[in-house]
């Protein structure tokens, strides 16, 4: 089983195609898309960067981050598709989202994710994410969670271009 992550356009067709899957996911768990504004711009270095895992060549899973604030990257659209979950996808796109963040000058990685996505939310509180004050397009939702961790020094020095 051959895994890679690249760096991509957030608009290139395997984005787009897995941001439209997450979209979906959003709809079947809180009724409706999520609609935080977006401009594709915002994920392309040195201000952002968007990622999507490969298993055997198959656009399976994908995270970005955009500048957030001073020294701080938000996490956007982290998600992997039903069929190659519990693989470990997830937490080496994090790591690889971290890792380049923090070689971009980020120091704190900021993300609302929502209470009906639990997998999500186990993610993050084992990857050492703790509650935060509400920000952005759905700060005032009661369902909305924000979170957020200071980027490691370490994390820049495990990288995760591919998996075995």
């Amino acid at each position: 089983m051959d895994t890679r992550i690249e760096r991509v356009a957030y608009d290139r067709p395997d984005a787009v195609a897995l941001i439209a899957e997450v979209q979906r996911e959003y709809v079947a768990r809180y009724g409706e898309e999520d609609y935080t504004p977006i401009d594709p711009a915002e994920f392309a270095p040195p201000n952002g960067l968007f990622l999507v895992a490969y298993l055997d060549g198959v656009p399976v899973a994908c995270g970005g981050w955009r500048v957030h604030g001073d020294a701080e990257a938000e996490l956007k659209r982290m998600y992997v598709s039903p069929l190659a979950r519990g693989k470990g996808l997830a937490r080496a796109v994090l790591a690889e989202l971290e890792r380049t963040a923090f070689a971009a000058g980020n120091r704190r990685m900021v993300l609302e994710t929502g209470t009906r996505q639990p997998e999500a939310l186990a993610l993050y509180a084992s990857s050492g994410y703790v509650a935060v004050p509400r920000f952005g397009f759905y700060a005032g939702e009661p369902e909305a969670v924000h979170l957020g961790k200071q980027i490691l020094a370490q994390a820049e020095e495990h990288s995760c271009p591919s998996m075995p």
